[in-house]
């Protein structure tokens, strides 16, 4: 019987009977610890194999894994253990030990070679992830074994991901992006390395050494890639493709890696609440486009002032739905909101063509209101990418009296360039009213792990607090 080693992480390689055994040990240590079928078990780690136990631990014993942030600072964690209550924890941070009497990935225990279990009832709580959180405290997201398994069977379906496939991951496993891939991978019987942390020469290598087939990429990622000096001197043979994630693509980026490597690029789109919402064809990179809605998902785009939904080629917000949409929020008062007749509302702005591809423009939050006009953040941002200066940027609104909103750039830069000469720039591209009233020069853009701009933060930074 074939044992391949599926997991890897630094020296360490366990095989599937190994870590099928370390699981089931882990299991029987939360269960002599008093876990029971339906508890909640908070879970705060770092990336290491530790967490992968953990994880299929707590599903093994019965409970729900609630994932939070190694990141997080105290207010955030209070915040996340407020909402789910959970009965019982387990990592590897010390503030989490702080908060609640905790389970330490580094006590030891025995690996037990044991049945696999029953199998969990479908309608049960698998795990709870939490939202972004871009304009405030995130929510948590709860989906029932039934709704993971099916984003992860598409998830699966849609990468073609298969026994021989290899992949490596550098972002956060509490994060939904994080979190499918592992399921994913170890559900397709896949090899899979962890990094404690990204770096970028670390990360290259690695695909040469583990004969890496899909590496994921968020746009930090991406940006590191396209941005490495000696990224011709990387054995990059083994990939099928770079899958772009959590972010709206940046052409310039993603040409500059296909030309320099050859290896071309996938794009996908999916949410917390809905975790696979299209994927592109593997066969040629779109740039252009997320993709299709894969089979079991459904897509539509309603009017932002009616709610109607409109015809092929017209823009407005994207709705979704699928059995692999979360079974509600928490607090459970703002389920309802995110809900349109039974189609999820995922406060992007985009539209459908006539094949059934997606693009997408922006988030319906996000937009500025400029005299009344629509503004896109990600167009403006895309043409200032476009400069060789700019290594970075980020757009959002500010109040304005007179047009209701300005709009304002903040940029890193690699090399000198005047504000004068950016905000030139947009105003050649786009339309007069898309011109930034300011160019604000920062050391770095905040992001979420995702890639995800903190606009609120860069808001607040600039002197306004209110989002709009």
């Amino acid at each position: 019987m074939l044992d391949p080693v599926v997991l890897a992480f630094e020296g360490r390689e366990y095989r599937r009977s190994e870590l099928d055994a370390a699981v089931s040990g882990f299991a029987t240590v939360l269960r002599q610890r008093g876990v029971r079928p339906g508890d909640r078990v908070a879970l705060m780690s770092s990336n290491r194999p530790e967490f992968v136990i953990a994880l299929y631990g707590i599903w093994r014993a019965g409970a729900a894994v609630v994932l939070l942030s190694s990141s997080w600072k105290r207010a955030e964690v209070e915040h996340a253990l407020a909402l789910t209550a959970p009965t019982h924890a387990v990592g590897d941070q010390p503030l989490l030990a702080e908060l609640m009497p905790t389970l330490g990935l580094d006590e030891p225990f025995a690996p037990l070679s044991e049945p696999a279990g029953a199998v969990p009832d479908p309608d049960s709580d698998a795990v709870f992830v939490f939202s972004s959180g871009t304009t405030g405290m995130p929510k948590a997201v709860r989906h029932t074994h039934a709704s993971f398994a099916t984003a992860v069977e598409h998830w699966g379906r849609a990468l073609a991901l298969g026994p021989t496939d290899r992949l490596q991951i550098a972002t956060p496993p509490s994060h939904i992006l994080g979190l499918l891939n592992i399921a994913t991978v170890l559900d397709r019987g896949g090899y899979l390395r962890l990094h404690r942390r990204f770096d970028i020469d670390t990360l290259l290598a690695h695909i040469g050494i583990d004969g890496i087939t899909v590496e994921m990429a968020v746009a930090p990622i991406a940006l590191a890639i396209a941005s490495h000096p000696d990224l011709e001197t990387f054995d990059l043979s083994s990939l099928r493709y770079i899958m772009w994630c959590a972010t709206p693509v940046t052409p310039s980026i993603a040409e500059s890696v296909t030309r320099r490597t050859g290896v071309s690029w996938v794009t996908a789109y999916g949410a917390s609440e809905l975790p696979v919402l299209a994927c592109n064809d593997l066969a040629g990179a779109r740039l252009d486009t997320v993709g299709r809605a894969p089979a079991g998902v459904q897509l539509r785009v309603v009017s932002l002032d009616t709610g109607e939904p409109l015809p092929a080629g017209e823009s407005g917000e994207i709705q979704a739905r699928s059995d692999s949409v979360m079974a509600e929020y928490l607090p459970a008062a703002d389920t309802a909101a995110a809900f349109d007749d039974g189609w999820y509302r995922t406060g992007d702005v985009g539209h459908l063509d006539d094949d059934g591809y997606l693009r997408i423009t922006d988030r319906a939050k996000e937009m500025i209101k400029v005299r009344g006009f629509q503004v896109a953040p990600a167009e403006i941002e895309n043409v200032l990418l476009g400069h060789p200066a700019v290594a970075d940027c980020a757009v959002f609104g500010i109040p304005d009296v007179a047009d209701g909103e300005a709009v304002v750039a903040a940029v890193t830069t690699r090399s000198d360039v005047d504000a004068t000469e950016l905000v030139a720039l947009v105003e050649d591209s786009l339309a007069r009213y898309k011109r930034p009233r300011d160019i604000v020069f920062v050391e770095e853009i905040p992001r979420l792990p995702s890639g995800k701009v903190l606009r609120r933060v860069l808001k607040e930074r600039h002197g306004c607090t209110s989002d709009h």
